[in-house]
Order: structure tokens, then sequence, then C-alpha cells
């Protein structure tokens, strides 16, 4: 059975999709943005600021499911700019200590012009 995650404490979908799905052993999430839930506004204008909004927005998700950053398997990030991977880094590197399996792209946009976002696979 496929279950739909919501949580008030990541943003709402703005289309026709959800925050996550979850199996009985699996969870994946629709990528997060630097948006604060709260307002709707981007977080702040450096990726710093932003990718800390994103891994909040990641943990509600987990934590909407019963889960949490160790149990993340593989997470898909995606950066404005390539430049900033090594901040983008460093962030990441204090939210995800588990060292899942990554893949990290610079695209040539991604939604409201934000600098950074992030989707995760996770296993009960």
């Amino acid at each position: 059975m496929i279950r739909k995650i919501h949580t008030d404490k990541a943003p709402a979908a703005i289309g026709p999709y959800v925050q996550a799905v979850a199996t009985e052993e699996f969870l994946f999430t629709s990528g997060q943005i630097p948006v604060k839930p709260e307002t709707g506004e981007v977080a702040g204008d450096t990726v710093e600021e932003q990718a800390e909004q994103v891994m909040r927005n990641v943990e509600a998700v987990l934590e909407a499911a019963g889960m949490g950053t160790g149990n993340v398997l593989k997470t898909t990030c995606f950066l404005a700019d390539m430049k900033d991977f090594g901040a983008f880094n460093e962030v990441y590197g204090r939210h995800f200590t588990s060292c899942p399996a990554r893949s990290c792209v610079a695209v040539k946009g991604l939604p409201k012009g934000v600098l950074c976002e992030m989707e995760v696979i996770a296993h009960k």
C-alpha cells in the first residue's frame, strides 16, 4: 500500500504532487527547496542559508513518516551553480552524518530561483 506523506512543517506541494510517498519499507520525497513553510518565502540569499532550510524541510518530511536522516539511503542534490558545492557540502555534512549515497548536479534553474534543492530515498 502506498500512502501520501504531508506535514505543515515543510512547504506544501505547489502542483499535482505530494511532499512524499511511502510504502511499508521505503519513503520517496519530492524535491525540497528552501522555502519557509510558515511564510512561503525563500530562506536567505546564500547557499548556506538556503541549504539549512532545505535540510529542515527534508527532516520535517522524514519525521512525518516516522523516520530521520539516519534512515536515508540516497540523496539527490541540485545546485544552481557548482561553485556552491563546497558550501552546500558543509551544511549537508552536519545533517547527514550517516553518509548516504548521493548524487549532486548543477542544473540550469530551480523553482523560485533558489540555489539548491534535494530529494531523498529512505528505508524504514
